[in-house]
């Protein structure tokens, strides 16, 4: 199954109530911060994509879901 994963999708993702997710460039280090209810959030999104086919993809951003000085964080499974 190929999926596309997006808030507007057919495919719904999973978010715990509360949830604060950050992404942000530090030099030549990518930091995800998270609160328990992000961490949550993002691990339903990793499970639900582990079930797509290769290619498939989370893409999450300031308008979606991450707070708003946060990079956009796109997340692949590959083979």
């Amino acid at each position: 199954m190929r999926c596309l994963i997006l808030a507007l999708s057919s495919m719904e993702l999973n978010w715990v109530d509360g949830f604060v997710i950050n992404v942000e460039v530090q030099g030549r280090e990518v930091v995800l911060s998270a609160n328990k209810e992000g961490l949550l959030s993002l691990a339903n999104h990793l499970v639900a994509l582990s079930e797509c086919e290769s290619g498939s993809h989370v893409h999450l951003d300031k308008y979606n879901s991450l707070e708003g000085d946060s990079i956009d964080l796109i997340i692949e499974k590959i083979d």
